[in-house]
């Protein structure tokens, strides 16, 4: 299809979903009129673009491309985990489990409509290939992340063991590069523990996928062994794994009460997972670290322990994830993949929202890395490759060849942990 008929498809695709979701630009006294959540209203409004699509358009449309375009455009403005799937995407996602594709490891999410890396599991191929958590990925081969769905992205990011995918990367304060990930097999690393000063023991938790529990459990009773009385959860990049995981994780440490919840339509709650005190084995002082890539179940540990009082959370606000989708077939053997349920705090805060500033887990003390940038912050990257391809440097001529040493990173979060814990001063809990 030529430039012409793809933009056009593109613009009246838009145009009816635009009308089926807001009620309608094109008549402001009939928005002005009908609830824009009457469904009824917004099926009125989809019929009669469609009837100016018929008599007035240009061209003979092709229907079938017009509607699968709406139908995709209806989902845009929900969340990112939600999808129309075409008939051979429903039959590849109902195979999924006998499929042999395999990732790169690393976890994705959608920010301004960008592929965009929330955590990379440590000793993957995409950690080996230099992928980070805060990288936009601006193409997958040849095509342009915003102009398809996350679902979409990530099915074209997995596929036979060891062949190739290509990723252009943008990332804060440099310049666009390409980077090959070969796809393969990886193993998430199990839960390390070490002691620190203070009888201060330190977990390190990778992923919250099934029997991590039973790893981080061996390490609580044999740092209680060693004398600790005080655990750090280092839960930064954690985004990966089950609610139930996560939750038998927080029962470690948490021995009543409530410790997540399921949330569904109209903010009914569907499912409270409580703890179990047969199940908690530490009942000292207890702190979790997070960051922008903790997610999901990491979110469900972090935020029990905020709403139960049970400790500080050291770090920055985490990503906002913890969906469950359910998969509706549509008659023609499409369907629409829709989050059906959140997962929240105690408190009833779900982890996803709409708005970054009630995103996620905020720690009771703030302490921001400065080398990972916010999800905000993507579209100033975009702004800027665009500038730079506008204005292009010339290239600097090429210097005598030394190693670049790249500097070492102070691990502010956890130094400001170790602080709290060590209770070495009561400024750390202002944040000074």
């Amino acid at each position: 299809m030529s430039f012409r008929g793809k933009l056009s498809i593109l613009v009246i695709s838009v145009a009816v979903a635009l009308y089926a979701v807001i009620g309608g630009m094109l008549s402001p006294w009939a928005r002005a009129q009908q609830p824009i959540n009457d469904a009824g209203a917004q099926i009125r409004i989809f019929e009669e673009v469609l009837k100016h699509i018929e008599n007035d358009y240009v061209d003979e449309p092709n229907l079938e491309k017009v509607r699968y375009g709406a139908l995709r455009g209806l989902v845009g403005g929900l969340d990112p985990y939600s999808s129309y799937l075409t008939a051979q995407q429903v039959a590849d996602f109902n195979a999924s489990k006998n499929s042999n594709k395999v990732g790169i490891g690393a976890e994705f999410s959608q920010v301004s409509l960008y592929l965009y890396v929330v955590s990379v599991t440590k000793g993957s191929n995409a950690d080996k290939a230099g992928l980070k958590a805060g990288d936009v990925v601006e193409y997958i081969e040849n095509k342009a992340t915003r102009d398809i769905s996350l679902y979409d992205a990530r099915q074209m990011i997995v596929g036979e063991p060891g062949s190739i995918v290509t990723l252009r990367i943008l990332r804060s304060g440099e310049k666009p590069q390409t980077v090959k990930v070969a796809r393969g097999s990886y193993k998430t690393p199990s839960a390390e523990a070490r002691v620190e000063a203070g009888k201060v023991g330190v977990i390190k938790v990778y992923s919250l996928e099934d029997g991590e529990a039973n790893d981080i459990k061996a390490h609580v009773e044999r740092l209680k062994k060693e004398g600790v009385q005080k655990i750090i959860l280092d839960l930064r990049g954690v985004a990966t794994g089950t609610l139930n995981e996560a939750v038998a994780v927080a029962n470690l440490f948490i021995k009543d009460g409530e410790i997540a919840k399921v949330i569904g339509k109209d903010s009914k709650v569907l499912k409270t997972m409580s703890a179990d005190p047969s199940k908690t084995i530490f009942d000292g002082k207890v702190a979790a670290i997070i960051d922008l890539g903790t997610a999901g179940p990491g979110e469900v540990v972090a935020g029990a322990i905020l709403d139960r009082k049970r400790g500080d959370v050291v770090g920055e606000r985490s990503f906002g994830a913890g969906t469950e989708q359910q998969l509706f077939t549509l008659r023609g053997g499409d369907g629409y993949l829709l989050t059906t349920a959140k997962w929240a705090s105690p408190s009833g805060n779900t982890f996803l929202s709409d708005e970054r500033a009630t995103m996620g887990v905020k720690p009771s003390i703030e302490v921001k890395r400065p080398d990972t940038p916010e999800p905000i912050e993507v579209e100033e990257m975009i702004d800027q490759r665009d500038e730079q391809n506008q204005n292009p440097q010339p290239s600097a001529s090429p210097s005598p060849s030394k190693e670049t040493v790249k500097p070492v990173i102070e691990d502010l979060q956890m130094k400001k942990a170790l602080e709290i814990m060590q209770d070495k001063s009561q400024a750390a809990r202002s944040g000074e």
